[in-house]
């Protein structure tokens, strides 16, 4: 009795993993796996402008008074610029103390930080808000950046043509044996990073620049007024942006007719 079920159970693993495994061969031998690639290139059409904003002072009114007021004037200066309010985004002002090495441990001073983003859409603002912000010593420039603004359907044009890719090869190397190209069983995708987006750090330490005076304040009783010192700010040419998608299929393979 007790060999009669052990040879039952036996032949009833083996039953099931036989059949386990028949989808797994069958899988194999009936599937064309192909790797391909495709981009799509574009030219930028948004840039952002990213600005710091400090301030130092023994009086912590002062220095949060003296931050709060670059913040609100670089405002005015991209709204004048023509900027959305959409596209201007000022970040959290933080404070950050300095303490005196003294047993009374009382602050010195107070350092409060900041930061601010404005997005460009018309590459002629950049230019203005650049010089506007220096020349006023409103905050100090920390980069620009120039992007796509739809990136996600820039992504989505890179994957389609790495699967037409796909497609095309695949169907190439069944056309040699007289088979057919049949559904997608599997697909595994990459989407790789941005490339060619340029990016301005350190302003103005670049090779080609543009020089622009400010200009004439006072001037009265026809003299020369003062002229505000010249501001060189960076002429920058944006790269075209790549986005590079990789797809991996496995087609099923139909007999020809």
């Amino acid at each position: 009795m007790n060999r009669y079920v052990s040879t039952m159970v036996f032949v009833c693993m083996f039953a099931a993993t036989a059949k386990a495994q028949t989808p797994e061969i069958r899988f194999v031998a009936d599937t064309l796996v192909v790797q391909a690639e495709g981009s799509f290139e574009s030219d930028p059409d948004l840039g952002t402008l990213t600005f710091d904003i400090s301030s130092q002072d023994k009086d912590l009114k002062v220095a949060y008074g003296n931050a709060a007021q670059a913040a609100q004037r670089i405002v005015a200066l991209a709204s004048k610029t023509g900027l959305a309010k959409e596209d201007i985004n000022l970040g959290t002002l933080t404070l950050a103390p300095s303490y005196e090495r003294d047993h009374k441990n009382r602050a010195k001073s107070y350092r409060v930080q900041g930061q601010i983003s404005l997005k460009v859409r018309d590459f002629s603002q950049i230019g203005p808000l650049l010089d506007g912000a220096v020349q006023e010593g409103i905050v100090e420039f920390r980069s620009l950046t120039y992007s796509l603004q739809d990136e996600e359907g820039a992504k989505q044009k890179a994957v389609a043509a790495a699967m037409r890719s796909a497609v095309g090869r695949a169907t190439a190397a069944l056309g040699q044996s007289g088979q057919k190209l049949g559904a997608v069983k599997y697909a595994n995708l990459d989407v790789r990073q941005l490339v060619g987006v340029t990016r301005l750090e350190n302003w103005p330490s670049t090779a080609q620049t543009v020089t622009v005076e400010a200009a004439v304040v006072g001037g009265g009783g026809g003299g020369g007024g003062y002229h505000a010192p010249a501001t060189t700010f960076p002429v920058v040419s944006p790269e075209k942006i790549t986005v590079s998608a990789t797809v991996q299929c496995a087609f099923q393979i139909q007999a020809g007719s």
